[in-house]
């Protein structure tokens, strides 16, 4: 309304309802005790026991921590699933599906604690700071960058995963790299890699081969002389003379110069200038890279053949922190209590004991819950072998047992699962998949990059140069369904020209 053309402004109150996600700070320390490792969590909780008189382990034996406190609550009470048949029993009857939804998986109206204010809660310490994962989360949820320097295992995952390896031997890669200790060299057997794996062990061979292409040269080398090796054939510089010279080292050590010179077949000039090759290069290739130092994985998982059938999954008891809350110390020293921040301490230790108490129940649970339904998906690969992994995507796994993908992938980080065939990262099990033209099976992205690959590597045989649009309709043509950006990208991270760039290649070639 208006007089004499003037708007009236004016104050009034309203009362609107709405449905929204606040992550208050319980959940955000919620998410960071998912994604922490085990090793992680037990430093975390050791700080914890140290800071909060409200907590305890309970190290006693059976019968006797319920005796004295009778009031106490344990996490992780139920820690198995099986498996008969490959398939999956009810995840309602295998985790309580009644439990707090702790990382905001369900849907808003069935939240309870979304809009749970910092005040209702007193005393939450800043978990979001423990672990290597990151930095404190600012007012909205969102995670500080990480800005560490990328470890040598990182660092050779990346480039296996750009490698245009088939599904199965991007596995054994995997596998492979697990194996390569601080200093760049591969420790292990590859015929025991190949036996766990099922796969020949020309196989595992092949694809090391393909390893030893990585970055930094000579790395993943079974020995100092293979290291080396892999250098000077970079530099072109490996011949016959330094062959020998690379299998007798000893000699080399003891400074039998003499001996080597008849050896190799060359002179002192010569033997100076070869030994001051040997110099030149990096004995340690792995050296140069960040992170800890290599530790002995502890599966938070094993996953064991079930004599009913399928498998068995279980948690890994060794690595679950078991505490409870003193609830009768907790009354002696809240009637103790006579000061305002007396009693303001005691609410926090208390507030703060129970929900630790109760996140690191639903942890254990998740991780159970998402581990099963991997060893689901993926039982082929536990029975037959590497060739049978299958595409997996967090959304897949997400989808079946009605979670958040974001929730998936923390799960997956830094855990590890035992098998028959081996200890593994979660993370292992997960293979870009494309869509079948038919509607049919899925394939890996590392397989469509390898037909790729194979594709362009047999133009010169007819002098045809493929288009990106002529590799989409051949894939098509296969049951592959793949856009055309799609191939260009695989194309490139394969180091591969455009097919305007290869076609003068042939021509000047």
């Amino acid at each position: 309304m208006a007089r004499g053309g003037w708007a009236v402004l004016g104050q009034r109150l309203e009362i609107r309802q709405g449905q929204g996600l606040v992550i208050t700070p319980q959940l955000q320390q919620a998410i960071k005790l998912l994604q922490l490792s085990n090793l992680e969590l037990e430093a975390f909780v050791e700080a914890e026991l140290e800071r909060n008189p409200l907590l305890q382990r309970e190290d006693a034996e059976p019968g006797e921590a319920n005796d004295a406190l009778p009031e106490a609550v344990e996490a992780s009470d139920r820690t198995e699933m099986s498996f008969e048949d490959g398939r999956s029993a009810d995840a309602a009857d295998a985790v309580d599906a009644r439990a707090d939804d702790v990382y905001g998986d369900a849907a808003p109206g069935e939240r309870t604690s979304d809009r749970m204010s910092d005040e209702a809660q007193p005393g939450l310490s800043d978990w979001s700071r423990a672990g290597s994962g990151g930095g404190a989360p600012d007012g909205e949820g969102r995670e500080q960058p990480d800005t560490r320097e990328a470890t040598l295992w990182e660092h050779l995952q990346a480039q296996a995963s750009q490698a245009g390896l088939s599904a199965a031997d991007h596995a054994i890669a995997l596998t492979l790299i697990d194996m390569v200790d601080e200093g760049g060299y591969l420790r292990g057997d590859l015929a025991e890699v190949a036996d766990r794996l099922g796969v020949e062990p020309a196989r595992v061979e092949a694809v090391l081969t393909v390893c030893h292409g990585f970055e930094p040269t000579g790395v993943m080398a079974r020995s100092v002389p293979e290291c080396l090796e892999l250098q000077l054939a970079e530099r072109n510089r490996f011949d016959p003379a330094m062959a020998v010279l690379l299998d007798n080292l000893d000699l080399l050590a003891k400074r039998d110069l003499a001996g080597l010179r008849r050896l190799c077949g060359v002179d002192a000039e010569d033997m100076a200038e070869m030994i001051s090759e040997l110099k030149a290069l990096t004995p340690r290739p792995g050296a140069g890279f960040g992170g800890e130092p290599a530790q002995t994985v502890i599966p938070d998982v094993h996953v064991r053949p079930d004599p009913a059938g399928g498998w068995k999954v279980e948690l890994n008891s060794d690595t679950l922190p078991r505490l409870i809350m003193d609830k009768r110390y907790h009354g002696v020293v809240a009637s103790g209590a006579r000061t305002d921040t007396e009693k303001t301490f005691v609410a926090d230790c208390a507030a703060q004991a129970s929900w630790l108490v109760k996140s690191l129940d639903q942890r254990a649970k998740t991780i159970l819950k998402v581990a099963s339904e991997i060893v689901r998906q993926q039982d082929a690969f536990l029975a037959f072998g590497v060739e049978f992994l299958r595409p997996l995507t967090l959304k897949t796994v997400a989808d079946a047992i009605e979670m958040h993908e974001s929730t998936v992938s923390r799960v997956t980080s830094n855990k590890y699962v035992s098998t028959p065939r081996g200890v593994f990262e979660l993370k292992f099990f997960f293979t870009a998949a494309i869509q079948s033209s038919d509607g049919g099976a899925l394939h890996s992205a590392e397989a469509v990059r390898h037909r790729i690959r194979s594709m362009i590597d047999g133009e010169g045989r007819d002098g045809d140069v493929l288009s990106d649009d002529r590799i989409v309709e051949l894939l098509k043509e296969a049951g592959i369904d793949i856009a055309r950006r799609t191939v260009a990208k695989y194309r490139e991270a394969l180091r591969i020209p455009s097919s305007v760039q290869r076609k003068r290649m042939l021509q000047t070639g």
